[in-house]
């Protein structure tokens, strides 16, 4: 078995790829879109890659810009205008073309484009696509239908020669409207037809003759061995160029220097021409000797020369946000040499080129910049009393309102790439470029109002107590007394008084025995000596019981001897304490007298018993301190109460202030510690809060501001560039200060200094080559006018040589390097130069003059001796110093001036401008010299100004006098108010801050609450005084008498003690009894005490609670009389003898400022009183006792508003004037709102900026005179110029405004450009085809569609044709142009027909533009009326013509016979017309016609049912139908008659219809 190998051959083709996918991965610039490769069979099938060339394959994965919903903001469509709208091509155009009424269909595209917002560069559709459908780039439009070319009406023809020659007429027509969406051309807009005059006789045709000039030639350079020429220029009859004519002239040009000007020559032809257009010898045009001028020196064109391109830059590309765009790159090249003559001028020396910026690095971020500030200054209360009292005292502590300020800056935001986060450069740029309303520079603020401490009184002193209870057996002690802080201090250093006193006491005890003692027992009996017990408890000095082996032994005995008197025993009362001053007393009196035999009473001095008080003094001891250090740093606490800021330097945390403690006496000074209580010694050390340090911020520098980019002068000033940086914080709490420099100016290095022309002396004249000049035989004098150069170079700063180009980049145009010059001929007239002008004297009226005289030869010439032609002294007007001014414009605002002047950015203004006061307003004024002539302002005054005084008047606010003294409190018990008051000092005016509200004595008050303690002022008794028995009445001295006692009112002042006042102070409901009865017992009567104080009714009163009092029995009666009562009750009755009580708040007060505050931050206080039920104020300890619910708060913060005036920044200075010469200019400045008015502070005013008109300065222009006709100097035809003059006028630029010549110097350079004064031309000669001049242009016309404007703006039309002179030339002599420009204000024309009466069936049929001019075309063809009128069908029978109304008629003599279609049958003569008879049977015998045309029109008026078609017409059909009704109704009427009639009524005999038969006899 055979095995055969087959080999496989794989046809391979390219491999396949997918579509690419979606963009996916990061946003931006770095996503990645995917898409299949596969590797495909020729057959089709796939195979493996590797079967593929790898080298081949189609990328699979490709960079994409991946969008994300941020990028919304970043990217937008572009949408440009749409086009104009064009015609779409389609099948069956010429059909809809023939069949468009108004318009046709069109198509109208625009470009769409997806753009980068920030750089404007033009990325994938697909991202914009993201966010919004693309918007379409196609629409469907109207074009109106093809309008043909629109001419007006021919003119009338031109009149023909006089004489024999054959001339031609011409007519002209202009075009009015051009062909538009595809219309017809235009038609021939001129014609021209053989006049009829006889041809001449031969010999005898009538010629002129008439010398062309042609062109100028080119400018060639002399030969070399111009003597040795063999040709010379000789005038050719025969060729058309204005070229010499030797040939070998053409090819030398040697080679010159750059930068020389090379003087040639140039020739033109002349040729005398016959009118017929025939040329003829020249001898027939020169009748004049002066023959015309065929040659002149010329300067040799030379072309701009320029370097060659520098290099490209590297590509610059704007920033982005992340993207891929195109950049820029640009080269440049240098000017090497100036064009020269008619050279060719220099070209753009600067190229630029859209370039990929090598690869797709993503864009640097674009910079952005927004406002920025510094931190607010401290807040100061005297820039807000600077604006009520600018001149007030600068005083300390001022505190409440103020303004502080900021300074408000712009600064540049970098946004970090990739991150899009902004990174603030703080580096401070121009203004203008941050956008919106910049922030506020200044604010409202609140400066606290120093508090000082304020304190209670004291309290009353406490007992001895010692210092602790550990220590049971030491008895040293102190005995305190407190007082509260009732206003806490505010920013001041002192701090508080110290708020305990103490005293030091030896019999300190912490548990003390309470002893009560228990009724008097007596021993025997009832009365007689007893004993009394007494019970002991051991009570803590908080009063709670407590064990007794605290206390110490029992100082008393448990058993205290007494006494109870007897019935016949004197009685006397218990004893009562009484102090004075340094001594203390007691004393008792007798209540009962005795009876015999009883106990009698004591002596009256065994009544009262006295000692001496503590002599010593009372010394206070009490702990102060000294004010609390600043915080400082705790070295031991630092390492763990330190944070750390970013730059690991320690900022905030914990420290310590220390204070010294001292012991104190009150009399003396420091003492031991000892002295005072160690457990309430202040503390020494207490831990603070660390201030932060803040060092000082400043902004970057600014960047330095631009040197000149331009060269400078060299005689100019050095120019400097400054820069500046702004401080945003201070620092504080050691930080790091501010540097020193904050503004920093330096000299701009490398500022070129311009380079300068500097020209040679001129060259010799030069004039045309010998060779060339055309002249008599034997003159060829080397004279006349030429040309002569001059070299100019550019120089550097060094003086040294530079390039062309600089000088032309920097100094401007090049002088001129060629002027005209003449070489006077022996035959010219020559002079000595002109002497200088003769002085002039003061009076403006004289002249000066000046002169020269003839020279050489010219002094014996006669021509030469003509004054007129040469004169010999010229003379002008002296100028004259004489110069009146007019005032000019409207009076400026009233300008005060001496305002702070201008700083840099971010700098703020130091001092305030003046806003009233006198200042001056101004009128600018027009300075004119004697002639009118308008001339600089300064020649009238330096200003340019007329200036007047103006006030403005300054605004006086309201001003009162200063705050009176507070009066004393209303109500010395509990509260009430105190009042102060300040008075109208001066009213305001002029827009000042108004007065507040004012009472009939132009006063305002202020009134505050205030509170009087109750217990302030109080009754102080005495003991009662015996009692006292009138002896008059009672022998025995005993039973009811009076006693009195001492009251008097006193006043608890802190440091004096008890001291007596007014009884006025004290209540006057409350005042003590003085005298009250009293009674002695009488021997052996019941004896009682006094009684005792009612026992207190419940807090809530209650009728059925009763209140009780009793007194003791003192001695038991004799007899059995019985003692009288020993006790009472009464019901607790509200108000009576029973109240209650409750705290009452007074009203809020105003909001009360601190001492030196006018506004802000304030407190309002309502105050606390105790008021019993009865309506009375009572002491606050009734209250306090009570334990009751204090009503809170009693205090609350309030804002006392702060009236600020307007704040305006400084005026700006004054722009620059808006015209730069002439009347009109405006000049503004302007100042902006710092600070709003708030409050009742004075408003903004209205006028924030403030015109005044500039000077009149004087224009100086080039006034460009009309163009002269065209001139062939020398000959009657051909080339020419046209010419105009070039005037320097000085003007004031408004509409009215009157030119008048001035000296050229003042208009400065000329216009560089030759042909704005000169422009070549040509005369046509008899015979030349020429164009006609242009006509007039045509009134605007708009395209519009029904009636309706198709586009915004009208056109235009003007033309020129071709006119033709000869008949020989009419074939080649052919053409014309028009030219066509919008316009506006156009209007809609409509074109329609007109046509004329009909004449022999024929009319004129014309076309009229609707405001009535006739023209040709405008007007649809296919709408055109006929101008030849045919029958239909034809007129063919005999006799019969085309009638006037278009249908076939029959001639006079004949009548008609009509089909039943109306049309015509034939014609039948109308017999015996000659005898004339009357025809009764035919219309034609009645109405003979005089002739074929009265025929028609009475033919016309013939009724016809049918119409020219055969049909009947519609009112046969009415008439019809109207005698079909008439006849239905004479039947039924007849019928209704007729059945009236009798029955036997026969009816009558029938009759014979008539029958009428023509047969033809005209005498039936």
């Amino acid at each position: 078995m055979n095995l055969t190998a087959h080999c496989v051959l794989f046809l391979i083709s390219p491999s396949l790829a997918g579509h690419w996918g979606r963009c996916i991965g990061d946003c931006g610039s770095g996503g990645i879109r995917s898409r299949a490769v596969w590797c495909t069979h020729a057959e089709g099938w796939t195979t493996f890659h590797a079967n593929c060339d790898q080298q081949d394959k189609p990328e699979s994965q490709r960079r994409c810009f991946k969008v994300c919903d941020w990028h919304l903001e970043l990217f937008e469509w572009e949408v440009s205008g749409w086009d104009r709208c064009g015609l779409v091509p389609a099948a069956g155009a010429e059909a809809e073309a023939e069949a468009c009424v108004t318009a046709q269909h069109g198509l109208q595209r625009r470009s769409v484009r997806c753009l980068q917002k920030l750089n404007r560069t033009v990325v994938s559709s697909e991202i914009c696509e993201h966010f919004s459908p693309q918007p379409p780039a196609e629409q469907a439009c109207l074009v109106p239908c093809p309008r043909d070319c629109v001419v007006s009406q021919f003119s009338g023809w031109s009149p023909c020669g006089p004489g024999c020659a054959g001339s031609l007429q011409h007519r002209s027509r202009a075009v009015i409207a051009p062909p538009l969406y595809g219309g017809a051309p235009c038609p021939n807009l001129t014609e021209s037809r053989a006049c009829g005059a006889p041809a001449c006789p031969l010999g005898e045709e009538q010629h002129t003759y008439s010398l062309r000039l042609g062109p100028w030639g080119q400018c060639w350079l002399p030969h070399p061995k111009d003597a040795e020429l063999a040709g010379r220029t000789m005038l050719d009859l025969g060729s058309d160029s204005g070229e010499p004519s030797t040939a070998g002239l053409g090819g030398s040009h040697p080679q010159q220097p750059a930068g020389e000007v090379e003087i040639g020559y140039q020739t033109r032809q002349v040729r005398c021409v016959r009118s017929d257009g025939k040329h003829v010898e020249l001898s027939l045009c020169l009748q004049d000797p002066v023959s015309p001028v065929t040659s002149r020196s010329c300067v040799i064109p030379k072309d701009c020369a320029t370097s060659e391109w520098s290099p490209w830059s590297r590509c610059w590309r704007s920033c982005g946000w992340g993207g891929v765009a195109a950049g820029l790159r640009s080269r440049r090249r240098r000017v090497r040499s100036v064009p020269v003559g008619t050279g060719r001028p220099c070209p753009e020396l600067e190229e630029r080129e859209a370039c990929s910026g090598g690869g797709k690095a993503p864009l640097q971020p674009c910079p952005r910049f927004a406002w920025r500030t510094s931190e607010w200054k401290a807040c100061q209360v005297s820039l807000l009393l600077d604006q009520q009292d600018p001149h007030h005292q600068k005083q300390a502590g001022l505190c409440g309102g103020g303004i502080q300020t900021r300074v408000v800056y712009c600064a540049q935001i970098v946004v970090e790439l990739g991150t899009h986060r902004p990174k603030e450069v703080a580096r401070p740029v121009d203004g203008k470029l941050c956008q919106g309303p910049a922030p506020a520079s200044s604010q409202l603020c609140h400066l606290p109002c120093l508090a000082e401490c304020a304190v209670s009184s004291w309290s009353p002193w406490g007992p001895c107590l010692p210092e602790s209870c550990q220590h049971p057996l030491v008895f040293l002690g102190f005995r305190m007394r407190q007082r509260q802080v009732v206003v806490d201090p505010v920013g001041t250093l002192a701090g508080c008084p110290h708020l305990v006193e103490s005293i030091p006491c030896e019999d300190a005890r912490c548990h003390e025995w309470e002893v009560s003692e228990g009724a008097c027992v007596t021993d025997r009996g009832h009365c007689g000596p007893g004993h009394r017990v007494l019970k002991a408890l051991c009570k803590s000095r908080k009063g709670e019981e407590v064990p007794h082996h605290l206390c110490s032994e029992l100082p008393h005995p448990e058993v205290v001897a007494c006494e109870v008197p007897c019935a016949r025993d004197c009685v006397l009362s218990e004893w009562s304490p009484k102090n004075a001053e340094g001594t203390q007393s007691r004393s008792r009196s007798i209540v009962a007298l005795p009876a015999e035999g009883g106990k009698g009473c004591p002596p009256e001095r065994a009544l009262q018993e006295q000692r001496a008080c503590n002599e010593h003094p009372c010394v206070h001891f009490f702990w102060e301190v000294s004010p609390w250090s600043s915080c400082s740093e705790d070295v031991l606490g630092t390492a763990l109460n330190t944070t750390s800021s970013w730059s690991g330097e320690p900022t905030c945390g914990v420290g310590i202030q220390t204070r010294k403690v001292f012991c104190r006496k009150s009399s003396s000074g420091q003492v031991t510690p000892k002295r005072c209580p160690e457990s309430i010694r202040p503390e020494a050390v207490r831990p603070c809060l660390l201030p932060c340090k803040k060092d000082c911020v400043v902004t970057l520098f600014s960047e330095w501001t631009p040197c000149p980019t331009a060269c400078q002068p060299g005689n100019a000033t050095a120019v400097k560039q400054s820069r500046y940086r702004i401080i945003l914080q201070d620092s504080a709490n050691g930080g790091q200060p501010c540097p020193d420099t904050l503004y920093e100016e330096r000299e701009c290095e490398d500022v070129p200094i311009c380079p300068v022309y500097r020209a040679t002396a001129g060259a010799p004249c030069v004039l045309v080559p010998a060779s060339v000049r055309q002249g008599p035989p034997g003159q060829s004098e080397p004279c006349g006018h030429g040309l002569q150069s001059r070299a100019v170079t550019c120089l550097s700063e060094q003086g040294g040589s530079a390039a062309v180009g600089e000088c032309v980049r920097w100094a401007g145009a090049m002088p001129a390097l060629v002027q005209e010059c003449h070489i006077p001929c022996k035959d010219d007239c020559t002079f000595t130069p002109w002497s200088k002008f003769t002085a002039c004297s003061s009076d403006c009226d004289t002249a000066r003059s000046r002169r020269r005289s003839l020279t050489g030869r010219s002094r014996k010439r006669d021509k030469c001796q003509n004054t007129e032609l040469y004169p010999q002294v010229e003379t002008e007007p002296c100028p004259c110093e004489a110069f009146t001014s007019q005032p000019h414009g409207n009076w400026s605002d009233c300008i005060i001036r001496g305002g702070p002047a201008e700083l840099q950015l971010g700098m703020p203004a130091q001092g305030a401008a003046r806003e009233c006061g006198q200042g001056v307003r101004l009128r600018a004024i027009a300075c004119y010299d004697r002639s009118g002539r308008l001339v600089e302002p300064s020649r009238c005054s330096t200003s340019g100004y007329i200036e007047e005084p103006c006030t403005v008047p300054c605004p006086f606010d309201c001003r009162l006098s200063d705050w009176s003294s507070w009066s004393p409190c209303s109500s010395s018990c509990g509260p009430g108010v105190r009042v102060r008051s300040k008075w109208l000092k001066e009213k305001p005016y002029n827009g000042g801050r108004p007065c507040p509200k004012l009472d009939l004595k132009n006063q305002v008050h202020e009134a505050v609450p205030c509170y009087s303690e109750c217990n302030q002022y109080s009754w102080e008794v005495g003991p009662w005084s015996p009692c006292k028995i009138s002896s008059e009445q009672n022998s025995l001295h005993c039973g009811e008498g009076i006693q009195t006692r001492e009251v008097r009112c006193v006043g608890t002042a802190e440091d004096h003690g008890v001291e007596t006042v007014p009884n006025a102070l004290c209540s006057q409901a409350e005042v003590p009894e003085a005298v009250q009865k009293c009674t002695l017992y009488c021997p052996s009567e019941c004896a009682v005490s006094d009684w005792g104080q009612w026992s207190p009714c419940p807090q809530v009163c209650d009728p059925n609670i009763m209140q009780t009092r009793t007194r003791q029995v003192l001695r038991s009666p004799v007899s059995s009389k019985p003692c009288p009562e020993v006790s009472q009750m009464k019901p607790c009755i509200l108000n009576q003898n029973c109240f209650q009580y409750q705290y009452n708040l007074t009203g809020w007060s105003g909001c009360q400022l601190g001492a030196n505050a006018t506004c802000g931050h304030g407190e309002r206080r309502r105050l606390l009183s105790c008021r019993r039920s009865d309506g009375a104020t009572v002491s606050m300890q009734l209250c306090q006792r009570l334990h009751l619910e204090k009503p809170v708060p009693t205090s609350s913060r309030c804002v006392v508003g702060c009236a600020v005036d307007c704040q305006l920044s400084p005026w700006s200075a004054w722009s620059q004037c808006s015209h730069t010469c002439g009347a009109g200019g405006q000049m503004v400045r302007g100042r902006s709102v710092v600070l709003r008015a708030a409050g009742e502070g004075r408003p903004c005013p209205e006028q924030l900026t403030q015109h005044r008109s500039c000077p009149v300065k004087p224009c100086y222009s080039w006034l460009l005179g009309p163009w002269s006709p065209c001139t062939v100097q020398g000959g009657q035809c051909g080339d020419g110029l046209q010419v105009r003059n070039l005037t320097c006028v000085v003007h004031d630029a408004s509409v009215s405004a009157t030119s008048k010549p001035v000296e050229n110097a003042l208009c400065g350079e000329l216009p560089s450009k030759e042909s704005v004064l000169q422009l070549p031309c040509s005369v046509p000669c008899p015979g030349d085809c020429h164009l006609t001049e242009w006509s007039e242009w045509s009134s605007c016309e708009l395209t519009c569609i029904s009636g309706r404007s198709f586009e915004p703006t009208g056109r235009q039309s003007r033309s020129r044709a071709f006119m033709v002179q000869a008949a020989e030339s009419r074939e080649s002599c052919s053409g014309q142009e028009m030219e066509t420009r919008p316009c506006s204000g156009g209007k809609c024309y409509d074109y329609l027909w007109q046509t004329s009466p009909w004449r022999d069936n024929v009319r004129t049929v014309w076309c009229q533009r609707s405001d009535g001019i006739n023209v040709t075309g405008g007007c649809p063809l296919r709408t055109k009326p006929a101008e030849v009128r045919h029958c239909s069908p034809p007129c063919r029978k005999p006799f019969s013509y085309c009638t006037q109304r278009g249908v076939c008629g029959c001639e006079r003599g004949y009548t008609e016979v009509m089909r039943s279609n109306g049309l015509l049958d034939y014609c039948v003569k109308v017999p015996g017309l000659e005898d004339k008879k009357a025809d009764v049977k035919t219309i034609a015998g009645k109405n003979k016609p005089v002739n074929s045309k009265m025929h028609d029109i009475f033919k016309g008026w013939s009724i016809q049912p049918f119409n020219p078609d055969g049909k009947l017409k519609i009112w046969v059909y009415g008439v019809s139908a109207g005698g079909f009704f008439i006849i239905i109704f004479l039947i039924f009427t007849s019928y209704l008659m007729c059945k009236k009639r009798k029955q036997h009524q026969s009816p009558p005999p029938q009759q014979k219809p008539l029958t009428l038969a023509y047969d033809g006899d005209i005498d039936m």
